[in-house]
């Protein structure tokens, strides 16, 4: 288990603030995810570098976004699928191969039907 409360203690002293499971960091949701599984070790390893307002940052692809909220299965994170489907651009063949490679196939079908 990771403990994510001295990072969350260092930021509140720098002055951000937590709202749920996000910090804002000069007014920007974000949110800390451990890497406690293949997927999210995975995500992690491939995440795409940006650059926001000067800033370098690593942010995770969708596919892995939407594999894991279907790994961890929370009410929340079945409604956010749901929602985030017919709205965000992703690659339906790169989620189906995330899928496959951590057995999530059955249960993105049990949230949403085929892939």
């Amino acid at each position: 288990m990771i403990d994510l409360a001295p990072l969350y203690r260092a930021l509140k002293e720098k002055g951000y603030s937590a709202e749920r499971e996000h910090v804002l960091i000069e007014g920007i949701p974000v949110q800390f995810i451990p890497a406690y599984n293949a997927v999210v070790s995975e995500a992690v390893r491939e995440a795409i570098a940006k650059d926001y307002e000067g800033v370098k940052t690593r942010v995770l692809k969708m596919e892995h976004l939407f594999a894991i909220m279907a790994d961890t299965n929370r009410p929340k994170d079945r409604e956010r699928i749901k929602n985030l489907l017919g709205v965000v651009p992703f690659d339906r063949k790169l989620l189906t191969d995330i899928l496959q490679r951590h057995s999530l196939v059955k249960r993105w079908e049990e949230i949403v039907g085929k892939v």
